[in-house]
């Protein structure tokens, strides 16, 4: 069999997360800080010639069909009239409803890996353009880089942010996204503030309208997030579950990490502000043999 094309997913965290009204179509505009993480699922691509779309493992609770990877292939084919396939296998680290993007970041992998795989060469704008018919956070994977997000976070503008260490928190309970975003507390009248002066603040500023309400729908995200503050600066990434704390360095993480082993699960992670999955792709390009359908394998 050919050699597997291997390509990372990253997490992403919403450092910055503000909710500035609500459309007529129930969708919230907002404005949001994306950066990414070292740290994510990781996708294998096959190539197949009879244009079947597989997916491994099958992820409880998710038809192969509706799974974003599934979708994103999908929609690839149905864009350029490709007849090729692929077996696609996913390596799952980042939880589901976590609040760390992982389904959007599969998404934008699986299209800008099959992209590279079937030769295609669509641009990032039209693979932006097909991921957010997948959903609201794929085109910030699709473009790779650290983004101030407006409307419901598809309109991105490139940003440098610090990057700090992180450790993640998972709580241990699952959000429901509609349930955040239905609440009739939710906070949906933060006056909108211009990037220049979110980002003139600094992190010590930077909050998450979503925060409230999580904490008074799921006690164990507020459990959590108050022995996190108590520690380092933390914060609810999206609409959770997941919290963050921010550290000084990578010795601090190992302290915190050490601190939370037992209690929640929990990892480290860098915060970056070019995607891996870029950088994997811009280091390694597919080579003559790719081009003749002969994959190879990516270091992530």
């Amino acid at each position: 069999m050919n050699k597997p094309l291997v390509l990372p997913a990253p997490a992403k965290l919403n450092r910055l997360l503000h909710i500035v009204g609500r459309r007529p179509d129930g969708y919230h505009e907002l404005q949001t800080l994306f950066q990414f993480l070292d740290h994510g699922d990781t996708l294998r691509f096959h190539l197949r010639e009879d244009g079947e779309i597989r997916l491994t493992p099958e992820i409880p609770g998710v038809p192969a069909e509706e799974n974003l990877i599934v979708r994103a292939a999908r929609a690839l084919q149905a864009e350029s009239g490709c007849r090729l396939g692929a077996e696609i296998h996913l390596e799952k680290r980042l939880p589901l409803g976590g609040g760390l993007g992982g389904g959007s970041s599969d998404a934008a992998t699986a299209l800008l890996g099959l992209n590279a795989l079937w030769q295609l060469g669509l641009t990032l704008d039209r693979l932006a353009e097909l991921g957010l018919t997948l959903g609201a956070d794929v085109p910030v994977f699709v473009r790779g880089h650290a983004a101030w997000g407006e409307g419901v976070g598809e309109r991105l503008t490139p940003v440098e942010l610090d990057t700090p260490w992180f450790v993640v928190v998972h709580p241990g309970v699952a959000v429901s996204t509609p349930a955040v975003f239905g609440a009739p507390e939710l906070t949906r009248n933060t006056p909108p503030i211009t990037m220049a002066r979110a980002l003139q603040g600094g992190a010590s500023s930077w909050r998450n309208d979503c925060e409230a309400t999580v904490r008074a729908l799921y006690p164990p995200v507020a459990e959590a997030l108050d022995w996190l503050s108590a520690r380092a600066p933390a914060l609810l990434t999206g609409t959770g579950a997941c919290i963050f704390a921010r550290l000084a360095s990578e010795a601090e993480a190992d302290r915190l990490l050490a601190e939370i082993a037992g209690r929640w699960p929990a990892f480290k992670a860098r915060g970056l502000n070019r995607s891996p999955l870029h950088d994997v792709l811009d280091h390694d390009v597919l080579d003559d043999d790719v081009l003749g359908h002969d994959a190879v394998e990516l270091d992530s």
